[in-house]
């Protein structure tokens, strides 16, 4: 009789999928993970909503009122109204109408409901359009660098391959963007879209403006590429000031601009919403008319997450009734916040670090949005950041993160809108703490 052998499992990483090595996709867990192990660190790594409006009563009185939207809309047949929250929904999701009427009244876009797809989060609308547009190892993503470590991370994981181009003060360097689409052309390669945060960057804060935008949309029609355009932050500009126009109300009729959407940041981070509006039309060889490319994205999503939860569609579909569909006017008290805690960190970082005096740290002045950038003297990796944590009990991001190489550099990220300004205050002393001793070391 044989005795029974038994032998644990064993996977090699080179027999995985490469994206699970990828320095991108280290980041994320990296920067979830060390402040959870520092929960006693004033964290102005974490790009978070402001936790101080939260409310769960808010969660129940958004979905009363979209129950009574649902009456309305469907003649107070209270079976569907139960059927469309409670049961599985339409791929596209059941608030597209929703997210269209709050397009239109926020951003003067005006778009077919039937182009919104609803996703879980905005991270799934950059995988789905991402795998859309990869059709073989030739298609290529241009992005400006520093860029939001979730678009390099989705491109990772469709196998997509980024080619970074220059940002400037105007949020990108259109000549850079040129020679990058001729040199990738003419290695045979084919760049499909071009990803961009236009207001108020992640990491950097940094704008585009008008003229930059206009041009912009010419050279993707030009050079036959799609935009990308994600705008989380866009609500929160300073009140005194007029919001730009967001490039998909630009583009009209053109069709160049794929819009990413997210209510995290101005809904309910919890329900995790997010969406895109990919208006652009399909061809097929051999088949009549076209489709949309929303339609084409949510073939995807049905293999993908087979629909987006209804019950947090219903909690933002609430909101945005309540609030005659305008998230403008639902976050006045928020950006107002938003916009104090920028004044309070460039203040402290001033009375910081004095101009003419100690180590020499510059910083940027963003217009609005959740993050500044500081330029110190020294390169900064995360060993650094772990011993700011450790010692001196504040967190920050080091931007290697946003490049995606490992590559320590002199710059960091600050967020300030998880804070209150007591703790910026704290937090600023003691970063500044950190980087004086960095220097004498």
């Amino acid at each position: 009789m044989h005795a029974e052998i038994h032998r644990d499992a064993e996977l090699h990483a080179l027999e995985m999928h490469g994206s699970l090595d990828s320095p991108v996709i280290e980041s994320m867990n990296f920067l979830n993970e060390i402040s959870q192990r520092f929960p006693e660190a004033l964290s102005m790594a974490a790009g978070r909503p402001y936790e101080g409006f939260f409310d769960t009563e808010d969660v129940h009185r958004h979905l009363r009122v979209f129950e009574d939207h649902l009456r309305s809309v469907h003649g107070g047949d209270e079976a569907r109204v139960r059927r469309t929250i409670l049961q599985y929904g339409r791929t596209k999701g059941i608030i597209h109408d929703l997210i269209a009427k709050n397009l239109s009244v926020d951003e003067d876009i005006d778009v077919d409901p039937e182009s919104v797809v609803v996703t879980v989060g905005c991270q799934e609308a950059l995988f789905l359009t991402l795998r859309a547009l990869r059709r073989s190892d030739k298609d290529v993503l241009l992005a400006t660098m520093p860029c939001y470590v979730g678009a390099t991370g989705a491109a990772e994981l469709t196998d997509m391959r980024v080619l970074p181009v220059r940002e400037n003060a105007e949020g990108i360097d259109l000549n850079d963007l040129v020679r990058v689409v001729e040199e990738a052309k003419a290695a045979g390669l084919r760049p499909r879209a071009c990803y961009v945060v236009a207001d108020f960057a992640n990491p950097s804060g940094v704008s585009l403006g008008v003229d930059t935008r206009e041009a912009l949309i010419r050279l993707a029609a030009e050079h036959d590429f799609l935009i990308l355009e994600d705008n989380p932050y866009g609500l929160f500009h300073a009140p005194d000031s007029e919001p730009l126009p967001t490039l998909k109300s630009l583009d009209g009729d053109r069709r160049r601009v794929v819009y990413l959407g997210s209510y995290a940041k101005t809904g309910l981070p919890g329900a995790r919403i997010g969406f895109v509006v990919a208006d652009q039309r399909v061809s097929r060889a051999g088949a009549d008319g076209t489709v949309l490319l929303a339609d084409e994205l949510a073939k995807i999503k049905s293999m993908l997450t087979v629909n987006t939860s209804p019950v947090a569609q219903a909690v933002i579909g609430g909101k945005l009734v309540a609030n005659g569909y305008s998230l403008r006017a639902a976050n006045v008290r928020e950006t107002e916040l938003y916009q104090g805690n920028l004044r309070h960190v460039l203040n402290e970082l001033a009375r910081n670090f004095p101009e003419g005096t100690g180590p020499r740290v510059t910083w940027n002045t963003p217009g609005g949005g959740f993050f500044v950038v500081l330029t110190v003297p020294f390169p900064v990796d995360d060993a650094l950041l772990e011993d700011s944590a450790r010692r001196h009990k504040v967190l920050w991001t080091p931007m290697h993160h946003f490049y995606g190489d490992g590559k320590p550099r002199p710059q960091i990220r600050l967020s300030f809108s998880y804070l209150s300004p007591e703790e910026i205050t704290a937090g600023i002393h003691r970063l500044a703490t950190f980087i004086r001793e960095q220097c004498a070391a």
